[in-house]
């Protein structure tokens, strides 16, 4: 509720009347004192009406009042009792004078009612507002159909060029429809202790698939891909819409995405402006003429058009192309995050407010979150993960040989890649955590049987179709698993392979992930089963993370060393 407009708070920034609740870490509105009044207000008339029934379902609400209450409520007649006599004629009968208990009870009760109301107006009307400046498109079936909060998240970040808002045509291509000029693909892992943000180069030569999007009308149009192109192209060129660079970004890493989001430049100047500014190094002066930036050597506090400037330079910084702005950019997001992180941010509604209005309005999201609710539990989920544990990596690539393009590198991009489909951290993760992959990975270790003594029965829970038949062929033809057979699909399907096994099987255990490459997290000591003859046989159910006969599941412990990362706890000079 506004209180300006109600003749209480002249001078009172409205954000400044919602405090954050350390208990439920919820901002609560927090509406000043009413002046006091002379008395309590007069049933009569229609306000005293309208007054009368709100303290009087303020009472209901409370529960039955206490005979003090009751007698004092309102100007409501009291019976008289039958021994007290009438007053002697011509002599005024006086009221009984109401004390000043009574008084505040009143006034008390009709306060409550006012604030309780005004509170929960106020809350459904800037929830309403927020809602009304989400800009939102379907994802085409592109998506998984939502994040979890009992699984891994992934989602597309991508900023474009198109030169739209208010002051942003004089950067050039001012009709252009856009580019995924710069993309981030944020993975958080499925227990929140570490995040990756990938950076895909918007000039990496890729193939686009074909793009089904959804039309003005209603309709779905299915945008022809192409083959060896820009990555950028994948939005805004021939129609593709953010649900198309989704598919591309997929095909790249073969991480399932849950949602994307859009940002123009716009968003980059209203954020960084609605945190009081972003601290940036730089470890020489810069002056760019094409992204205006003009910066003497040192530490700086940057927002609006100059925050701009800074994550668009690239001439005057590294190498002077697109992966060393990609660098700034990474350095500028990973101040940004401290920034929001920070007590500062947290405990100010005046920053809180900015943030949530300059969000709503510079973002486009996927018609799944599209809701201020939904986006407030993703940005929860996304939060739990510690910054120091939050790494800033870049597609591995190599020059083409036009020397305007790169290609994907692949001897370094597969296993980054894979590290993250594991939710492997490329920073130190907690000590709990460590400790737990330290317990798992104990399992391996210890005496193996031999390959013939191995007994398996193989189950098919969520691999692809014919999976466990070919495994089947694999183990007993080439690595001499002869005791095994298939038993087509499990009873339900499993995100990871898991072999279970009794404790004295653990020999056999070992050596099957020893020739498959399972890691310690797929194995599961407890209780085998009988096979057909009525021996016991470990169970090997194939799970969602299958990649076929010979490929191991054990993922990388380690990035390559030439993946360009920058870690989001540590401050980094530009060069």
């Amino acid at each position: 509720m506004d209180a300006q407009g109600r003749g209480r708070a002249d001078d009172i920034d409205p954000a400044d009347q919602w405090v954050l609740n350390p208990h439920t870490g919820d901002y609560e509105l927090r509406l000043g004192p009413s002046p006091e009044q002379s008395g309590v207000p007069s049933p009569r008339g229609t306000e005293g009406r309208a007054a009368g029934r709100r303290a009087a379902r303020a009472e209901e609400a409370a529960g039955p009042p206490s005979r003090a209450a009751r007698e004092g409520a309102g100007s409501r007649r009291r019976r008289a009792p039958q021994d007290e006599q009438p007053a002697p004629a011509g002599r005024r009968k006086q009221k009984p004078k109401k004390s000043r208990a009574k008084k505040v009870l009143l006034w008390s009760v009709g306060t409550l009612a006012f604030v309780l109301f005004a509170a929960a107006a106020a809350g459904y009307l800037y929830y309403q507002h927020l809602n009304d400046n989400i800009t939102a498109i379907p994802d085409d079936g592109a998506g998984t159909g939502g994040f979890s909060k009992d699984r891994a998240i992934n989602v597309l970040l991508i900023g474009t060029d198109k030169r739209t808002g208010k002051g942003n045509a004089g950067y050039g291509d001012s009709g252009s429809a856009g580019h995924a000029d710069t993309t981030i693909l944020l993975h958080v892992s499925k227990d929140r202790t570490n995040a990756t943000a990938l950076s895909i180069p918007r000039d990496m030569i890729t193939d686009i698939p074909d793009c089904p999007t959804t039309q003005e009308d209603g309709s779905t149009k299915v945008i022809p891909g192409t083959s060896e192109t820009r990555f950028n192209e994948s939005l805004g060129q021939s129609g593709r819409s953010p649900s198309c660079a989704m598919r591309t970004a997929t095909e790249i890493t073969g991480l399932e995405i849950d949602h994307f989001m859009v940002a123009d430049f716009n968003a980059v100047k209203s954020l960084s402006s609605a945190v009081g500014g972003v601290d940036i190094c730089l470890a020489k002066d810069i002056d760019d003429s094409k992204s205006h930036l003009k910066l003497d050597k040192g530490k700086h506090t940057i927002e609006g058009e100059e925050a701009l400037a800074f994550v668009r330079t690239r001439h005057s910084v590294g190498f002077g192309g697109d992966l060393s702005r990609i660098e700034l950019q990474q350095q500028f997001l990973s101040s940004l995050m401290r920034k929001l992180k920070s007590n500062d941010t947290l405990t100010s509604p005046t920053k809180m407010f900015k943030l949530a209005e300059a969000g709503t309005k510079a973002l486009t999201v996927d018609s799944k979150i599209s809701d201020i609710g939904k986006l407030r539990d993703l940005g929860t989920e996304i939060g739990k993960v510690d910054t120091k544990n939050l790494s800033f990596a870049t597609t591995p690539v190599v020059d083409n040989t036009d020397g305007a393009t790169v290609l994907l590198k692949e001897s370094a991009a597969k296993p980054l890649f894979e590290m993250m489909r594991a939710d492997v951290s490329l920073t130190e993760v907690k000590k709990k955590e460590k400790e737990e992959k330290s317990q798992q990975d104990a399992l391996l270790k210890g005496p193996k049987s031999k390959a013939s003594e191995v007994r398996v029965d193989l189950y098919n829970g969520g691999a692809p179709a014919g999976s466990a038949s070919q495994t089947l062929t694999w183990l007993q033809n080439q690595e001499g698993v002869l005791k095994s057979s298939q038993l087509g699909n499990a009873d339900r399907p499993l995100d990871k392979t898991l072999l279970e096994y009794d404790p004295d099987q653990a020999d056999q255990a070992r050596k099957l992930a020893e020739i498959m490459g399972l890691p310690g997290s797929a194995l599961k000591p407890g209780k085998s089963e009988e096979n057909a003859q009525g021996l016991p046989a470990m169970k090997l159910t194939l799970g969602k993370d299958f990649k076929g006969a010979g490929v191991p599941l054990t993922p990388p412990k380690k990035a390559p060393d030439d993946v360009q990362r920058v870690e989001a706890d540590k401050t980094v000079c530009a060069k």
